[in-house]
């Protein structure tokens, strides 16, 4: 990589890369910590519905009062969009707002980091194709799993390999699915008051927990990189580091998957509530598939751990840094016109599921709430059943009883057909028909 090097060169020459940020959360703050590190990068513009929580944040992660100064807070993420740099970064986690102001920026000329992976996986497939039609970069977030896995992908397969599964590590248990924001701090070991001392949203925590987060990153994954989700769902087996090879292969040969080259999430935890040995919850993995009896010699012979057959074999990164590897992205779609990561097919979704019986007329409350939480699902039963994607799940009216455990349909809501984001679910399921 040379990315540090052709961003000194940016700094050198005076010119360094323009950036504006949506969004000063979590996520942001974490990239806004590493800015003053980074020669050749510049955070000019900073996007966030409370301008001055966004000053907060950068002085909480050590930005100068002279930096602070030099930058322009706004509080409407489309003037952000539009402002004179050359990347925006889509951080605010708001499907509907992410996709507009993702719209704003290309449509003004800028290449796009979407952190905003509901998004993605609602309309990132049309936002990516329009990008690459203007010449522009659309890409996924490096430091979030999507990005790291698409990269670990990309490497496995430009070194000639198969890919047999890809994904991460969480912690799971299969009632989890009904945990909702007022039981979600129990499962973290903390109290309501630490949480919320520390900022902490209960709503968002409860998404990673209730298998809604890992569906739809699994959605981007599969959507980046051509593979397939599983029919039945994600089915988080339990499965350490040292069993990555053995546990991610066809079923046919002892392993849990459908077939070769499909995203898995792996749980850090036994079905018993007993926590796996030298676990992955934290990290990404890719499992490999050596196309000859040559190769797969040489994964022996370089002590390589292989799976019972020889041919399978993993290559995992137990961490990731979120926010503060993001500038990758940033470096590599202004200084090389490349994405980390892009969704080049349709091919998975995440789609609402009900976490209990509910009437007509009740209100869903989306991601990690207290009415549905996502499952993922290939784009092609997606389609053909008309799903609700957990992106448009968001302040909708039931328009007729679903039960405890329904998977919704797009037609069982009264959705706001101006809205962005159905418009462009719509467009992907029009084009989706058309090449039937």
């Amino acid at each position: 990589m040379n990315l540090s090097s052709l961003a000194l060169a940016r700094a050198e020459a005076g010119n360094p890369v323009r950036v504006a940020l949506i969004g000063a959360g979590k996520f942001g703050s974490m990239f806004l910590a590493q800015v003053p590190t980074i020669a050749g990068l510049s955070v000019t513009h900073i996007a966030d519905l409370d301008p001055e929580r966004a000053r907060a944040a950068c002085r909480a992660v050590g930005w100068s009062t002279e930096r602070i100064a030099a930058t322009t807070f706004l509080d409407d993420g489309l003037d952000a969009a539009r402002a004179p740099v050359e990347v925006v970064i889509e951080a605010t986690g708001a499907p509907e707002a992410g996709l507009n102001h993702a719209r704003a920026a290309l449509d003004a000329g800028k290449h796009v980091v979407m952190v905003n992976v509901e998004a993605d996986v609602l309309a990132g497939p049309v936002l990516a194709a329009e990008a690459r039609r203007a010449g522009l970069v659309y890409s996924m977030a490096y430091g979030d799993q999507p990005a790291l896995v698409s990269e670990m992908v990309d490497w496995a397969r430009a070194a000639g390999f198969a890919v047999a599964a890809a994904g991460k590590g969480t912690k799971y248990l299969p009632a989890y699915h009904q945990v909702t924001p007022d039981g979600v701090w129990d499962h973290y070991g903390l109290t309501p008051e630490q949480a919320r001392d520390a900022g902490m949203n209960p709503q968002m925590f409860n998404s990673f927990l209730d298998g809604t987060k890992s569906a739809i990153e699994m959605a981007a994954i599969a959507n980046a990189c051509g593979l397939d989700v599983p029919e039945a769902g994600l089915g988080f087996p339990p499965c350490g580091v040292d069993d990555l090879a053995h546990v991610l292969r066809p079923r046919e040969l002892g392993g849990q998957l459908e077939r070769d080259g499909m995203v898995e999430v792996v749980s850090s935890l036994e079905r018993d509530g007993r926590p796996v040995f030298r676990d992955l919850r934290w990290g990404v993995y890719v499992v490999l598939k050596a196309q000859s009896d040559y190769a797969a010699a040489c994964f022996k012979q370089y002590g390589l751990p292989t799976d019972s057959t020889g041919h399978y074999a993993a290559m995992f990164k137990p961490f990731h840094l979120i926010g503060m590897e993001l500038s990758i992205s940033v470096l590599s779609a202004a200084l090389r016109g490349e994405p980390t990561g892009s969704a080049r097919a349709w091919r998975g979704d995440a789609v609402a599921v009900a976490k209990k019986d509910m009437a007509a007329g009740e209100v869903l409350d989306g991601e990690g709430g207290f009415t549905v939480w996502g499952k993922a699902q290939p784009a092609e039963v997606s389609a053909r059943e008309g799903l609700l994607p957990i992106g448009l799940a968001h302040g909708v009216p039931l328009l007729r009883p679903v039960a405890r455990g329904q998977v919704l349909r797009m037609a069982d809501v009264a959705l706001p057909e101006s809205a962005t984001g159905v418009r462009l679910r719509r467009q992907m399921l029009s084009e989706w028909a058309a090449r039937r």
